[in-house]
């Protein structure tokens, strides 16, 4: 089985930096990887973050579409929940319109940020949509229109490309590879976030198992995992950020990842519910070429993906860069 490589770019701030740095390495990354022959670059979306500067992923994406040729880009992802359906399928629409056959829509079910930009994102709405409902309305829109009967009915996300965004379902749980697998839409476990191989193992062969393909699609599953690659074992460790995993579990059973203790405790007193903070180790893939290819067919072996989306939020930048650089040849060697 072949592997596909792609990045997940985070647009990630370090100390010293600025964001109009920030952007320029992810532009240069983004061209790099098309450079590699890396199959698709996305985008983050976070909010009222020092860390992150990617508040506004299609309108990022925009600007890489313009600045590279071949490689898909796209969202990792929208988070929907914010959002009316309607207006993402125009905002891809007019990407796909731009760049045909080179935008993906990946979705997601995460806040982004803490309450309180939730709560700005969200302010006025007055009939909110579950989650399940957006994705539905949002493929309708992709692809053609709202079906019969719908109160809408007739209405189109114009302007109408030729070839349509991808849409792909975000999630690190059982709950949302069920989603995926119920509207029969490729899926992407994070890895990263969700920090657990096993769980990832369930949800992939959950996904598969009940996947719904009554519209004639196959099962598309997509492993998005943090990795750092480095001429020796030794050096890639020394490459990995002093950070913990990060997670809040509130009250009402919720469950959110956050980038720190600080993060984590602020979310919490914003959430007005008691939590508790869960804090362990990341789960990074680090070492060497080979290293790192082995690791990665075995996720492979157990899991039956074909593609990993891989992020790397390492500093200084040329060593981001070069981690990228020698994760393509490691996989270039398997196949040559």
């Amino acid at each position: 089985m072949s592997v596909i490589l792609s990045i997940l770019d985070q647009s990630p701030v370090y100390p010293g930096e600025t964001t109009t740095g920030t952007f320029a390495n992810t532009l240069a990354l983004a061209k790099k990887s098309e450079e590699l022959g890396f199959h698709r670059f996305w985008v983050s979306e976070h909010h009222d973050s020092e860390h992150v500067a990617g508040s506004s992923p299609e309108v990022l994406i925009s600007y890489l579409l313009a600045k590279t040729e071949r490689i898909r880009v796209g969202s990792g992802g929208i988070m929907l929940q914010h959002y009316s359906p309607y207006k993402v399928a125009e905002n891809f629409h007019v990407l796909a319109s731009l760049a045909p056959g080179r935008v993906d829509l990946g979705v997601g079910r995460a806040p982004g940020g803490l309450p309180r930009s939730t709560q700005a994102l969200q302010r006025g709405i007055v009939n909110p949509q579950s989650l399940t409902e957006k994705i539905v309305e949002l493929r309708h829109h992709i692809e053609g229109g709202l079906p019969e009967g719908d109160p809408l009915e007739g209405l189109k996300a114009s302007p109408i490309p030729t070839i349509a965004p991808e849409l792909h379902v975000l999630g690190a749980s059982n709950d949302s590879a069920e989603l995926a697998a119920s509207l029969g839409l490729p899926y992407v476990f994070s890895l990263f976030i969700g920090g657990d191989e096993e769980a990832a193992i369930a949800a992939i062969r959950k996904y598969r198992d009940s996947f719904n393909a009554e519209k004639g699609t196959q099962p598309q599953a997509i492993l998005a995992l943090s990795a750092i690659v480095a001429d020796t074992d030794e050096e890639a460790r020394s490459l990995v950020p002093p950070q913990k995993l990060v997670k809040v579990h509130l009250a009402s059973g919720r469950k959110v990842t956050l980038g720190n203790i600080e993060q984590a405790e602020e979310y919490g007193r914003q959430s007005g519910e008691a939590y508790t903070i869960e804090e362990k180790e990341p789960l990074i893939t680090v070492g060497s070429k080979a290293t790192v290819r082995g690791k990665l067919l075995e996720l492979q072996e157990a899991t039956g993906v074909d593609e990993f989306i891989i992020t790397t939020n390492i500093a200084p930048f040329d060593k981001r860069v070069r981690s990228y650089e020698l994760l393509s040849e490691a996989f270039a060697e398997v196949t040559a």
